[in-house]
This record gives structure tokens, C-alpha cells and sequence, in this order.
């Protein structure tokens, strides 16, 4: 069990005065599907974004665990889970593999802006045909003298309608393979890149997402982030801590639904007594308590892990596994032991379990995890 300590705690309880704020108008917001400007400035003023990044560049310079922390307590204090999202895609997409891959001078470009949200970022990995299959890619890069030009399309790029640069992974070699791809920072504004319109979703609708078209997108040499032929190298370092941020977001909105459940169920009366002294009413918050500690121990062990240098493939395909199908349950379970109210958009609480289906499909879908934890097993071949 980690032991937080003062900082740490003040760090994540300086959220709390920026709740309401940043919650206002989440249920109206999601009926309306529009990303929300003027809560994208909120989360700049709370110096989120420049929690784990370098000093040089306008960060704060905390270590995966506290930002890890702090970034629960976003998804605790905001109702807005869309606005999340595009915080954690923001930062993840391209803050992080440009603190770990990028050349001084892509640093001193985008970094900056990244960390005061003056910036968004995203990242073009998927494929119509390829899902989940990255080394299926059929984008191509071809070298053009000292340029790159790209050509091909993404399919469901969160913040793609609202970013300003998108770390784009595209085939540099004919055959592909794990050294025949790389990722190339590319700014919103280069030729040839275009957006189409935000697309309607299921939940997360706030966050918009959309394809990205690349017809002869030429950028040069020095767009490349990493290495040519690295671009799966820098994905595999995106996509760890890409989940252990996104799903303690997740964490912090099963803790507050928890509260919420266990406060209506204290104080909720049927047949002249609580709700929850009912143990059909009871077992279900228990359970919703287990999958809560199951999921936060999970993802801290994990990011503890991963930390000190060690091999988390697996941790984090179970850790990414009992956290999707844990918020997934506690929302189901949040809207029945609401009962009818639950069921109602204005509670929010059907809103919740929208949101809570596309953890089992981004980052991975929960079918891939299983086969990674199948495969680590030796099983399969």
C-alpha cells in the first residue's frame, strides 16, 4: 500500500475547489456531444497537464505515481468524463513520448504548450481495418530527399477534431514489421492533413473524436519522433502509461459513485426501512467496494512497477481488465440500486454506464488483454 504523502495529498485535494466548475452542465453538455472550451481553460488553470513533465519546459516534474494520483482525483471531483479524456489523451498522446523520444528543439516547440493546455495533442494509431492490429497499418511514409511524405487515413482519433499537432504512426517500410514503422509529429495546420467532422458516440461525448485523412502530407526529417523504424518502440511506451492514467481516471469516478450510492442507500426508505439494510442493496455496494480496491490496487502496483524498470505486460493487461469491467459493473449497479431515478438522464447515472462501456475497447480492447495475459502464459502456440 503506497503512503501518500503532504504534497501528494495537496496536490489531489487542490482539485476539489475546481469541482463544481468543471462538472457544470456535464449532463446538457453530453446531450449536445460538443467539446467544452471553456472547461478545457479550467483544466489549464489546475495545472494538471504539467504534472509529470520537466521543469525546462513548464512542468512540474512529479513522478508516474503522484501524477497517477492526482489524475484519480480528476476523475473523483469532474463529471465531465469526456473533458477527462481529452485531458489524459492530450497528455499521454504526446506529452509523454515527446519527454521521452523527442529532440531538444520538438521539446521546446510543443512541450510548453502541452503543459499549459495551450496545446492539444493526439494521436493517429487506428485503422479501419486494422482495430487493434498496429503492425497491420497500411499508412505510409515515404522518404522524399530530407522530407517524409504520408499518405492514408485514422480512424477514431480522440481530439482530432480539436488538436493542435498529432503524433501520427505511419509504415516506412514496405513490409512493415516492427522496425517499418514510425511516428512523425505532425502540426494541425501542414498541408494535406484534414479532420472529419466529430463523430457521434455512444459516451465519452464530450471528447470528440474523429478520422484524419493524410494526402501527401510532407514534413520534414526532423518531424520524426524517436527513431525511424522506432514508432512501435514509442507506442509500447504510450500505451503503459496511456492506460494506467486513463483508467485511474476511471478509479476516481468509482469512488465517487460509490459514495454517492452509499449515501442513498443510507438515507433511501422502502417498506419502512433503508434501502441498504436490504442485503440485495447491500451486497451490491460491497461488491462495487471490492471492484473499486481491486482496480486502484491494480493500477498502483502496476505504475509501481513499471517505475523501477520492470516488465508489466501482464500487470497491466489485468490491471486494465479489472478496471474496465469493474466500472462497467459499478455503473450498471449504481443505476439499479437507484432504481427508476437511475435510469433517468437528469441523475447522470445512465450517462455513467456510456461512458464506462468504451473502457472495454480503448487502449486495447479487453479482448486483446486476455490474449496477452494467454499468450505471457505459453498458451496458444
Amino acid at each position: 500500500m503506497i503512503r501518500w504523502n503532504a504534497d501528494q495529498i495537496e496536490l489531489r485535494e487542490g482539485l476539489a475547489r475546481w469541482a463544481e466548475a468543471l462538472s457544470a452542465d456535464h449532463i446538457a453538455l453530453d446531450e449536445q456531444s460538443v467539446f467544452p472550451q471553456d472547461k478545457w481553460k479550467l483544466v489549464q488553470q489546475t495545472g494538471l497537464l504539467a504534472l509529470p513533465f520537466e521543469e525546462e519546459y513548464g512542468g512540474l516534474g512529479q513522478s508516474l505515481l503522484t501524477t497517477m494520483y492526482v489524475w484519480e482525483g480528476l476523475g473523483e471531483h469532474n463529471r465531465d468524463a469526456g473533458l477527462s479524456f481529452c485531458a489524459t489523451t492530450s497528455l499521454c498522446s504526446t506529452g509523454i513520448p515527446l519527454q521521452r523520444f523527442g529532440t531538444a528543439q520538438q521539446k521546446e516547440r510543443w512541450l510548453p504548450g502541452i503543459c499549459s493546455g495551450e496545446v492539444i495533442g493526439a494521436h493517429a494509431i487506428t485503422e479501419a481495418d486494422g482495430g487493434s492490429d498496429a503492425m497491420a497499418m497500411s499508412t505510409r511514409a515515404v522518404r522524399d530527399g530530407d522530407d517524409f511524405v504520408l499518405n492514408g487515413s485514422k480512424v477514431f482519433v480522440s481530439n482530432g477534431p480539436v488538436a493542435d499537432v498529432v503524433v501520427v504512426y505511419a509504415r516506412t517500410h514496405p513490409e512493415g514489421g516492427p522496425l517499418g514503422t514510425t511516428a512523425f509529429l505532425v502540426d494541425r495546420a501542414t498541408a494535406g492533413l484534414s479532420c472529419g467532422r466529430p463523430l457521434k458516440k455512444m459516451g465519452l461525448r464530450t471528447a470528440p473524436l474523429s478520422e484524419v485523412f493524410l494526402d501527401d502530407v510532407r514534413v520534414p526529417r526532423s518531424a520524426v519522433l524517436g527513431r525511424v523504424g522506432g514508432g512501435l518502440l514509442v507506442l509500447d511506451y504510450v500505451m503503459k502509461r496511456e492506460i494506467l492514467l486513463s483508467f485511474v481516471v476511471n478509479v476516481g469516478e468509482m469512488q465517487h459513485r460509490l459514495d454517492r450510492c452509499v449515501d442513498f442507500a443510507r438515507t433511501r426508505q422502502s417498506f419502512g426501512k433503508t434501502i441498504g439494510s436490504y442485503q440485495a442493496i447491500a451486497n451490491k455496494i460491497v461488491d462495487m467496494k471490492i471492484q473499486l480496491e481491486t482496480a486502484r490496487k491494480w493500477l498502483y502496483d502496476t505504475g509501481a512497477k513499471l517505475q523501477a524498470g520492470e516488465d508489466v505486460t501482464v500487470d497491466l493487461a489485468i490491471a486494465k481488465l479489472m478496471t474496465s469491467q469493474g466500472n462497467l459493473a459499478s455503473s450498471v449497479a449504481a443505476v439499479q440500486i437507484f432504481g427508476g431515478h437511475g435510469y433517468m438522464a437528469e441523475y447522470g447515472l445512465e450517462q455513467e454506464v456510456r461512458n464506462a462501456v468504451g473502457g472495454t475497447i480503448y487502449s486495447g480492447t479487453n479482448e486483446i488483454q486476455y490474449n496477452r495475459i494467454a499468450s505471457a502464459m505459453g498458451l496458444g502456440k
